[in-house]
């Protein structure tokens, strides 16, 4: 898969949100004010034109009358307005510009002015309050846009130089100081750093790391000066990757987004002829048909069907769910797949890297006939020879004294080595290699699932070593978090031995669990399960090995720290904190983003209907009309911002 590069010269911090005329820039204070002058001016107009109609003043008559009504109306109405002109120039004819022109214009026609200004000034008020609650879900968005390096202090020529991170090279040395971002992915040089990751991992926790660690752009570097090594160029830094998922997300529509406007461009068409037929079809049957007061019920009928409620609430719901899940380490790469996971009932995952920290430990020395640091000094001495990562494990061990030395050390093919150290012949392998040098092996270590390092000493079996995969912190509360939302059926699949797996699956109470598996074994399994039409399937993986399974679930899960690039840019869902439980948090944004989602359609739907019986039946006037539109669209927007401040309490 072709990864998409970012120029993050492109991204804008201040990026622009356009649903209506009302431009919806992140203004400044003095600019903000701006924005809702004109609504001021036609409230205060409004509010003294019916002062003036209440008592009844002399002079407030005719032409004045009209020229103050209207003059009022042109600062909310004008916008409108032209925006819907430029839309029938471009042949989309009815829309909501289009539906709140004519209505307003058409009560200017029937003399209702107050009504025709005031419908107006609460849709431009509605577009206003829409605009600032788009703004305020996109903010979590939005704030990983601020976390873009500006600069990076490189050292070239025997000095460090502040230049752009476009222009530094892998391998270069960049200098970090305190409070500043870290500018490019690297490896720590320096003993040791703190560092704020919260923009990439949503954890407010500092991440304390050592020598050698990777680190990541956009992190903070809290306690002391560092030194990075630069591994990745700027445009595949982990923060441009994260700012092209977030960019890329808000483009993809969920179904539920594309049907309502779908619906809205039939619906709204369809209730134009409607209001048309209100007013005229009524002569034909009515004795004491008066034009005016069927026209009124028409634009009534017309300000009510104005779907900008649907229209607004629906993305805004699944907007404040993306930025949610971004606010707690999760990426969702669109809004489809926030629906896709409210329907998951089947989770697959991977072992090593997911629900394992993929980091082997000592689990446990025995040294037999031999005290535990000098057994150790033996075997240090012989895997210091070696680059195998149970080599790697066995090294950081503590062990007191003086180093021991090998020599003459040499590989057994798939069984181990051999060696001098202290003039003494030392075998370090399976059991296949002792067996091969007639060394008994105790009995106790058949029933050792995980890896196991044996030891000889001049021909002698010395002890040995067990090797094991940690399992992550959250691991076991994930797996009973996800029983508790629902989701019964999980299944594990590894590549690692079978008993090995089996034995995690055992400790994390899962049931169903198979090991030793290659990729197009893991895939197997997985359409094996799809074959049934009940299950949707969710993949939890991390390495290369994972990206075919990733790809072919209905939601592929990737663990985004430790993760290969390939799963990352194969997976649906990204969690950003290599935290297992982070899953049960991104089912639970979804399912309340969904609900949420629904509670708008239906809430917009049920009132909708409810006032446009009561306009064609003359009980309804413009006020009700301006709620059923206005008020509506107010109250799915405070529903749908709801989401921006829950909290998805894992122990819920």
């Amino acid at each position: 898969m072709k990864k998409k590069k970012v120029n993050l010269r492109d991204l804008k911090p201040n990026s622009e949100v356009q649903h209506t005329h009302n431009d919806g820039h992140n203004h400044g204070n003095g600019s903000a004010f701006k924005t809702y002058v004109p609504a001021i001016i036609s409230f205060t107009m409004l509010i003294i034109g019916i002062g003036l109609d209440y008592f009844d003043v002399s002079f407030f008559k005719d032409w004045i009358r009209i020229a103050w009504y209207g003059i009022a109306y042109l600062p909310v109405g004008f916008p409108v307005v032209k925006e819907g002109w430029i839309s029938i120039k471009k042949g989309d004819v009815f829309t909501e510009f289009f539906l709140m022109s004519i209505a307003t214009i058409g009560a200017f026609v029937i003399g209702e002015y107050p009504e025709g200004v005031a419908v107006m000034l609460f849709y431009a008020v509605g577009e206003l309050f829409q605009s600032a609650a788009v703004n305020r879900a996109k903010g979590n968005i939005k704030a990983l846009l601020d976390v873009r390096p500006k600069e990076a202090n490189v050292f070239r020529e025997g000095d460090y130089k502040s230049v752009s991170p476009e222009v530094v090279n892998i391998g270069e040395k960049i200098q970090i100081r305190v409070g500043e971002k870290i500018p490019l992915d690297g490896i720590l040089l320096s003993e040791k750093a703190s560092l704020n990751t919260a923009a990439l991992t949503g954890e407010s926790k500092p991440d304390s790391i050592q020598k050698e660690a990777k680190v990541y752009a956009g992190s903070i570097n809290l306690e002391s000066v560092i030194e990075v090594e630069v591994t990745n160029k700027f445009e595949d830094s982990s923060i441009a990757r994260i700012l092209d998922l977030v960019q890329n997300a808000t483009a993809r529509k969920s179904k539920t987004e594309l049907f309502i406007r779908q619906f809205a461009r039939i619906y709204t068409p369809i209730v134009v002829f409607l209001a048309i037929g209100v007013t005229f079809i009524p002569y034909f049957f009515v004795d004491d048909y008066v034009f005016r007061d069927w026209l009124y019920r028409a634009l009534i009928f017309l300000v009510i069907s104005c779907p900008c409620a649907l229209v607004i609430s629906i993305p805004l719901g699944y907007f404040g769910g993306l930025g949610a899940a971004s606010k707690n380490g999760i990426l969702f790469k669109g809004a489809s797949f926030l629906d896709a996971m409210t329907k998951i009932n089947t989770l697959v995952m991977d072992k090593t890297g997911t629900v394992t920290k993929g980091v082997f430990k000592i689990k446990e020395v025995k040294a037999i006939g031999w005290n535990e640091t000098e057994f150790m000094q033996y075997l240090m001495a012989m895997e210091e020879q070696s680059t195998h990562p149970i080599a790697k494990a066995i090294l950081e061990y503590k062990a007191e004294g003086e180093d021991f030395e090998a020599q003459d050390v040499s590989e057994v093919a798939g069984k181990g080595l051999k060696g001098i150290v202290n003039g003494k012949t030392v075998l370090v392998g399976n059991k296949a290699l002792m067996t091969a040098n007639n060394i008994n092996v105790p009995t106790e270590t058949e029933s050792i699932v995980e890896s196991i390092v044996l030891v000889a000493i001049d021909n002698q079996f010395a002890g040995f070593v067990v090797i094991a995969d940690e399992l992550k912190e959250d691991a076991k509360e994930t797996i009973t978090n996800l029983h508790k939302v629902g989701i019964k059926n999980i299944m594990m699949l590894s590549g690692d031995k079978d008993s090995i797996t089996q034995q995690v699956a055992k400790e994390l109470n899962i049931e169903n669990a198979k090991g030793g598996l290659l990729p197009e074994d893991k895939l197997n399994e997985v359409e094996i399960l799809k074959k049934n039409p009940e299950n949707k399937i969710a993949f939890i993986g991390d390495g290369i090995n994972d990206a075919p399974v990733l790809a072919a679930s209905n939601v592929g899960i990737a663990m985004g720290g430790l993760g290969s690039d390939v799963a990352i840019e194969t997976a649906d869902v990204i969690i950003q904190t290599d935290q297992p439980s982070k899953v049960v948090r991104a089912i639970k944004i979804s399912r309340s983003t969904r609900k949420i989602v629904w509670q708008n359609i239906i809430l917009a739907f049920g009132v909708k209907v409810i006032v446009l019986i009561l306009g064609a039946g003359g009980l309804a006037t413009m006020w009700e009309a301006v709620f059923a539109d206005v008020g509506v669209a107010l109250l799915a927007i405070l529903n749908a911002v709801r989401l921006q401040r829950m909290s998805w309490d894992l122990a819920d």
